[in-house]
């Protein structure tokens, strides 16, 4: 007789285990230490992502599964491939970051956010970020989306008695909480019409379903990606991006523009490419025509923010948020027409890499403003080089790297990727939406840039520039300009062996 137990690869699973269980050792630290060693908390916070980092190397040697059915090793619910350590090391790496930010941020808040709570809250959020790109069945899925999730609601609020950050929150749970039980309904239509949540058994199950539940199957489909999309920010499942983003504190804005990218872009590739290819017909128009409406509503809505003259720069980099989601949906559209599926999908994760380095960096240096321009406007940013040459010219790199223009060659280089990949499926009328989104962003990002070399108003800030604030900056600069240098490095990383 057969063994019912599964054996358990706990060096597969040990990235996201270890995030998890080292923001359980600092939730119940908090309660035993005093206020004047919290800071310490930070820091554990810190080496434990770095660790959960580092845990990925042993990973690289081969593909590794568990939580396989019993007596069939080729259908299992967590798998440590290719794509998943891409995706894991750009969740573990970005809430590293966001940590580093969150370490001066605490600091200068000054009690307004409870560090214990903080800190448990946004390694159990990276836990789940890092959980979901190895999930290979619905229901640890949409788990794993969950668990990405609620702690971000409750990260955006977490400032006490500010009701910017707790509107922020609600709006942010309302739609959210919206869209999962839009996609659950789906997820039970899909297990309705195959009898599994296995996505390789429904990819085999679902091309032979019944007649009488083919429509039950395409709703099921169409239904479960209404989640992802959110996550995605996706048109129209983007509004509640810009006002979250100004009510939160500026590192859990920056975490969420790039872990709550990554959540939503590896679910989308996970459930259309691996679940459902052979409803290609169905998904692929739609997030074609998906991703042309938001990089235009992205784009567009950055652009409206000029007109205002009091414009926050956070608000700018949630509105340029959008518009990149739309050209990070361009390749995964791709894969519903191309004959090499596997390299579209390549692109949509080398594409999240080189965001996820420069955005990040811009934020690091929204960070270094912030710390004196309280409103962080635009304006603030007016010679910024005078003050802060190297901050200003990483700044004018960073957003150079957004638009896509030399010396930000990793940014050009992505587009032309993500560009390429629409061409090569055919999708010419897309190609040309994208090249003229390409134009209109760079009217604002220039606009920024140049203002970071104009003379300042009145005499220019010195700007004090904290240790873990330095770090974080050096890390997202040194990761841009190494990749400009050797673009091709992102390519081969994001080779995604999902096939």
């Amino acid at each position: 007789m057969s063994s019912l137990v599964q054996s358990v690869d706990w060096l597969a699973i040990a990235p996201p285990t270890l995030a998890a269980v080292v923001g359980l050792v600092v939730l119940v630290a908090d309660l035993f230490i005093g206020d004047h060693k919290k800071a310490l908390l930070g820091w554990v916070s810190v080496a434990g992502l770095a660790a959960s980092a580092l845990l990925l190397l042993p990973l690289l040697d081969g593909d590794r599964a568990t939580f396989c059915l019993t007596g069939d090793a080729n259908t299992c619910s967590y798998t440590a491939d290719h794509f998943t350590l891409a995706i894991q090391f750009l969740v573990l790496g970005g809430a590293l970051l966001a940590a580093l930010l969150s370490v001066t941020a605490l600091k200068d808040a000054d009690r307004e956010i409870p560090e214990g709570e903080f800190w448990f809250l946004l390694l159990s959020s990276a836990a789940g970020a890092a959980l979901l790109p190895a999930s290979r069945d619905l229901a640890t899925l949409i788990v794993a989306l969950e668990v990405a999730s609620l702690p971000a609601f409750a990260l955006v609020g977490i400032k006490r008695g500010d009701k910017k950050s707790s509107e922020a929150a609600l709006k942010f749970f309302l739609s959210s909480v919206t869209a999962t039980a839009v996609s659950l309904m789906g997820v039970s239509f899909v297990y309705a019409s195959t009898g599994t949540l296995y996505l390789t058994e429904i990819a085999r199950k679902i091309q032979h379903v019944d007649g009488q539940l083919h429509t039950l199957a395409q709703t099921g489909v169409v239904l479960t990606l209404v989640g992802f999309a959110f996550k995605t920010a996706a048109v129209p499942f983007h509004f509640w991006v810009p006002d979250t983003y100004v009510g939160a504190p500026l590192p859990i804005a920056a975490y969420l523009s790039v872990v709550g990218k990554a959540v939503g872009f590896s679910g989308l590739i996970l459930v259309t490419v691996v679940a459902f290819p052979s409803y290609a017909d169905v998904w692929g128009p739609a997030l074609a025509a998906l991703a042309a409406l938001t990089m235009t509503v992205g784009n567009v809505g950055a652009l409206r923010q000029q007109a205002t003259r009091a414009y926050s720069a956070v608000r700018l980099l949630a509105w340029s948020s959008v518009g990149q989601a739309g050209y990070l949906l361009v390749p995964i559209a791709a894969a519903a027409y191309s004959k090499d599926a596997e390299k579209a999908i390549g692109s949509t994760v080398a594409y999240a890499l080189m965001y996820a380095a420069v955005n990040l960096g811009a934020f690091a240096v929204a960070a270094l403003v912030g710390r004196t321009k309280v409103l962080n406007r635009v304006s603030d940013y007016r010679g910024l080089y005078a003050s802060n040459p190297l901050a200003a010219l990483l700044l004018g790199f960073f957003l150079l790297c957004l638009a896509g223009l030399p010396p930000g060659i990793i940014g050009l280089f992505a587009k032309v990727t993500v560009f390429s990949a629409a061409v090569d499926a055919g999708l010419g009328w897309l190609a040309v939406v994208m090249a003229v989104n390409v134009v209109i962003a760079l009217f604002y990002y220039l606009q920024w840039t140049t203002l970071l070399f104009r003379a300042p108003e009145g005499e220019p800030e010195k700007h004090r520039v904290p240790a873990p604030l330095t770090a974080a900056i050096a890390l997202t600069a040194v990761l841009g300009v190494a990749l400009s240098g050797a673009p091709q490095l992102v390519l081969r990383f994001s080779d995604t062996g999902l096939f």
